[in-house]
């Protein structure tokens, strides 16, 4: 929620909980449609975040294995977006929201001048 106000103060517009191409399974936290940005934030447990994450002790084989499987499926993902022509950002929970934000600002507008750029050849 945090990230999401802070895009909003930045006069950015999304969509939350969207699936940026139809049909294809990865539901990103948010969607700049016309600019082809999805960006998902991960939880550094779930993703295996290389400052935080936290192996399991107790089931450390099955865990390994899911986390694992987590990290794949992202690769995966954004592999399959990037193919539809989409900017796939991730945002690791723990991150400043005014800094994410201000990454994430800066890749729409970037996007949407190129977009422009190229609409006017």
């Amino acid at each position: 929620m945090a990230l999401r106000s802070e895009l909003h103060r930045l006069g950015l517009r999304f969509r939350v909980h969207r699936r940026p191409v139809p049909g294809f399974r990865a539901t990103a936290d948010i969607v700049f449609g016309p600019t082809k940005v999805a960006v998902f934030i991960d939880g550094c447990f779930w993703h295996r975040c290389p400052i935080h994450a936290i192996p399991p002790k107790a089931n450390s084989e099955w865990w390994a294995a899911k986390l694992q499987a987590n990290v794949n499926r992202d690769r995966d993902t954004n592999a399959r977006l990037k193919e539809e022509g989409w900017l796939v950002m991730r945002v690791w929970e723990h991150e400043p929201p005014s800094g994410a934000a201000a990454e994430i600002l800066r890749a729409v507008s970037e996007r949407r001048a190129t977009s422009t750029m190229e609409g006017e050849q």
